[in-house]
């Protein structure tokens, strides 16, 4: 999906960036803090809010490299700095969703496992110098699963088994992400 969409919402964002003249850095910072008011709004069982909060979260996500890029800012520090406050942004969401008991805590500590081995294989992967974007659940597919699984759980009362089937299918995919990815780069380094 990102690949897909990916040239039309860089022209989109790369607009909104132009308009916006703060620290990229800022603004993935901010996008952390609401990342992890989501997981709080989760484990007090607030699915929707949670789940907006998270799209609220995804757009500071797509915001601040388009600002970097608009304004010169880029910056490998940048960069890093994004993807580490992804990974807690990820768990801080997991956990909340774990507290609220909506979902078994082994199959949320599974579904963590998951999305932090997708993004260590990519990250691993560019240190050999490929670029690993394979898979079929990168991280917007993995927020997207959550924010629609979440609305729906939501819609139902709170449907602990909508969520739980939400958390297994993210877990799965994501492992299936894990799988195409080995083999990408397995294929490329030898």
């Amino acid at each position: 999906m990102n690949d897909k969409l990916r040239p039309k919402t860089n022209k989109i964002t790369g607009e909104i960036g132009q308009k916006i003249d703060i620290d990229p850095n800022i603004v993935t910072i901010i996008g952390l803090l609401i990342s992890i008011f989501a997981g709080v709004l989760y484990a007090s069982g607030n699915l929707g809010a949670g789940a907006l909060f998270i799209i609220i979260s995804g757009f500071c996500d797509v915001i601040d490299g388009a600002i970097a890029r608009s304004h010169n800012r880029r910056t490998k520090f940048g960069g890093f700095l994004d993807s580490v406050c992804d990974r807690f942004a990820d768990a801080a969401i997991i956990i909340g969703i774990i507290y609220s008991g909506y979902v078994d805590p082994v199959l949320g500590a599974l579904a963590i496992h998951a999305s932090l081995t997708v993004s260590y294989i990519r990250s691993r992967a560019e240190s050999e110098g490929l670029n690993c974007t394979v898979g079929i659940a990168e991280r917007a597919e993995r927020l997207l699963i959550i924010i629609v699984g979440s609305f729906i759980a939501a819609i139902l009362g709170g449907s602990h088994n909508v969520m739980a089937i939400t958390i297994g299918l993210l877990t799965v995919l994501s492992y299936i992400t894990v799988f195409q990815r080995v083999n990408y780069v397995w294929n490329e380094l030898n």
